[in-house]
């Protein structure tokens, strides 16, 4: 008997999922997250989960593993002692960045800390040109005194990055090899592996970034490697990496970087083939967990990817999904601004203290507590009966707050959902409205714990139509491993004109970038017909700052290549800005491979239709404060494991499983799809 794990680490609980490859018999579980050690949770429900199925750590056929540990270590800005050596003349440009305002309007925003002090950024003699040609030689003899100065200054890692490096390797290479031989033991990050593209001051900071969390995620993935082998894990076990597909531990260990969106990234693999199973290719998803929420766009069934993105105000240079994160949780905590409104997060309660109804000594109501305090969720116990819950506590924190705004206590708990919606809603209208897209167009699929809690008067506020509730929800992320890839990417910055005379830089790019991808095929022993490329190019107009990734024709690159490539480029500069500049030149910025590896992967099939008498399922009732109702209603209370397809819920109602509860409104309705998927729509 054969068992696939997905085990996905977040900031409140540990989820993990286990399918059968044999019986198709699908289990989850989760326990709390242990963030002072989170391979300590990890093996816990790794444990959990097994003897939950009556198996052993032996019969696991493929680990799969999403963590937060490069984030939060970032977030926390808890790396390592970093130092930095560049280019002579360029020791500031980590801290000048690019002389932007994090916020326009805001006069006292600040910037992220510099992660690197002024004096361990070293400059080194040494000049490449534009075309890659060397202008200077590397003086060796500054790389020798620069490592003497950061070994006396006690450093774990140290970045490099030089002027145009990203064309010529040559003196990153040479300096990386000086280092490793003066500096053993030490972390070594190097653009020209790290982000080998052009854009100096991202590359620069995505090579400080990858420095900077280097030591921290190999501590951690040695520690979780031990701690599986000790207990009978015979495979080697993956982590997954921002573009939604996953790498050994080893290269995660060496790239820490492609892993800060690590676990939203499995939530939005698992969206892609829940939404086709379920008949709707346009999707926005919609993750919240205990300390954010996550949105994403599927046009077509698919999540683009973005080669550069902002990540807690740190730019990053590496493929990555499309993905928009707020500080709005479950465990987002609610107070009073300065103005003296009612405001909720970016702050959270996390897993320790967590939420008041806890009673683990909290005394800041949370997102959770509203949901207690209004009865939305179980009153008295959640994770299907295994934690008990404290309503009374939650209701005085609550109080508290309520009398300072004076209002009700109940007008104040509502309150904190309507603000936490429009906090969601804004997230949502800045990667549909703000890029061309109509919300209306798209399906809401709602996971993480609390997603199915809120998505209703979510797509109630964004006029969406139907709101997608896959069968594990709350533990979404963890069933997204497995069913994703091994996944590579590989880029080369050439600054080109979309035009013939660029046909020869074109052919002779791609069939490098194929040569990459190739050798990493044949590293990760992924065979011949599980093996597939995708070739992308970034394109804009000549004098643009940003470009748009269009997608190569496949074949040969010829002149109908370039015409085709154009017409896409236009589709999608229509989409972005909505206008086309007839007659202007387009220029190349960038070409992409996209390596796959695909992998076995689970097949969930359609059950019997049952009808639509869904009385089997119900569990009681209680009262439920329903502003759209006019306050407390006597409402049916579902549960979902009882459900079966083609059954219908007509609102008000509530649906409970052990890892999530959904809210049905007055005036929708939801029924259950053959893939057992709760369909919410409005009447």
């Amino acid at each position: 008997m054969s068992w696939r794990i997905g085990v996905d680490s977040g900031g409140t609980f540990t989820d993990i999922c286990l399918f059968n490859d044999e019986t198709g018999q699908l289990e989850i579980w989760k326990v709390p997250s242990t963030p002072d050690d989170p391979s300590r949770g990890i093996i816990e429900a790794v444990q959990q989960g097994l003897e939950r199925v009556g198996a052993r750590a032996g019969e696991v056929s493929f680990l799969g593993h999403g963590t937060t540990v490069a984030t939060n270590a970032l977030i926390e800005l808890k790396g390592v002692k970093t130092g930095l050596v560049v280019t002579d003349g360029f020791r500031d440009l980590l801290e000048i960045g690019r002389q932007k305002r994090p916020s326009l309007y805001d006069m006292n925003a600040e910037k992220p800390d510099v992660l690197v002090s002024r004096d361990l950024r070293l400059e080194v003699v040494e000049r490449l040109d534009s075309t890659g040609r060397v202008e200077v030689a590397l003086r060796e003899d500054d790389v020798r005194a620069a490592a003497q100065r950061l070994k006396d200054a006690g450093v774990g890692a140290v970045a490099i990055c030089y002027l145009y490096s990203f064309l010529n390797a040559e003196h990153e290479a040479r300096t990386r090899a000086l280092l490793a031989e003066l500096l053993p033991g030490v972390f070594l990050s190097t653009s020209s592996d790290v982000a080998p593209e052009f854009r100096e001051f991202e590359r620069l900071s995505t090579t400080v970034v990858n420095g900077f969390l280097g030591p921290v995620m190999y501590r951690y993935v040695e520690r979780l490697k031990h701690r599986l082998v000790e207990i009978g894990l015979r495979v080697a076990p993956c982590l997954t990496q921002s573009n939604g597909g996953v790498i050994g531990f080893d290269a995660a260990a060496t790239l820490p970087v492609r892993t800060l969106l690590s676990g939203p990234s499995t939530g939005v693999v698992a969206a892609q083939a829940i939404g086709r199973q379920a008949g709707f290719p346009n999707v926005i998803t919609f993750d919240v967990g205990g300390t954010s929420s996550d949105v994403a766009l599927l046009q077509d069934g698919i999540c683009k990817l973005t080669s550069s993105a902002e990540v807690h105000g740190y730019p990053i240079k590496a493929p990555m999904f499309d993905i928009h994160t707020v500080g709005a949780g479950g465990g987002s905590i609610a107070g009073i601004d300065s103005g003296g409104l009612l405001k909720v997060g970016p702050r959270s309660a996390g897993a320790d203290p967590g939420p008041v109804c806890y009673g683990r000594g909290n005394t800041e109501p949370t997102v959770t507590d509203a949901n207690i305090v209004l009865q939305t969720l179980n009153p008295k116990e959640i994770l299907g009966g295994r934690m008990k819950v404290h309503r009374d506590l939650a209701c005085e924190a609550i109080g508290k707050i309520a009398e300072r705004l004076g209002m009700e206590a109940m007008d104040t708990a509502q309150g904190i959902i309507s603000v936490l919606t429009a906090n969601m809603a804004k997230a949502i209208r800045v990667i549909s409205v703000q890029r061309g897209h109509d919300p209306r167009d798209y399906a809401l699929m709602a996971f993480g714990g609390a997603g199915p809690l809120h998505a209703a008067r979510l797509a109630k506020e964004l006029d969406m139509s139907h709101v997608i509730v896959p069968r594990t929800p709350g533990t979404l992320c963890a069933l997204g491993l497995l069913l994703t890839d091994l996944r590579s990417d590989f880029a080369l910055t050439r600054l080109l004109p979309l035009a013939e005379d660029a046909l020869g830089a074109l052919r002779d790019g791609y069939g490098e970038l194929q040569a990459k991808a190739k050798r990493w095929f044949d590293g990760e022993n992924i065979a011949a017909p599980a093996r597939q490329l995708t070739r992308t190019i970034d394109l804009r107009y000549v004098g643009q700052n940003y470009e748009l990734s269009v997608q190569l024709p496949e074949g040969d690159i010829t002149a109908d290549t370039l015409d085709a490539l154009r017409a896409a480029f236009e589709q999608a500069h229509r989409q972005r800005y909505g206008f086309v500049a007839e007659g202007e030149a387009v220029q190349i910025v960038a070409m992409r491979v996209e390596a796959l590896g695909r992998v076995a992967k689970n097949e969930f099939q359609p059950q019997p239709d049952m009808g639509p008498d869904a009385s089997a399922a119900r569990g009681g009732a209680r009262e439920v404060w329903l502003p759209e109702a006019g306050g407390f209603v006597e409402t049916p209370v579902y549960e979902r494991s009882l459900l079966r397809a083609g059954n219908v819920i007509d609102g008000p109602a509530i649906v409970e499983q052990m890892d999530t509860t959904t809210v049905v409104l007055p005036g929708m309705k939801a029924s259950v799809d053959p893939y057992l998927n709760l369909i919410l729509e409005f009447v």
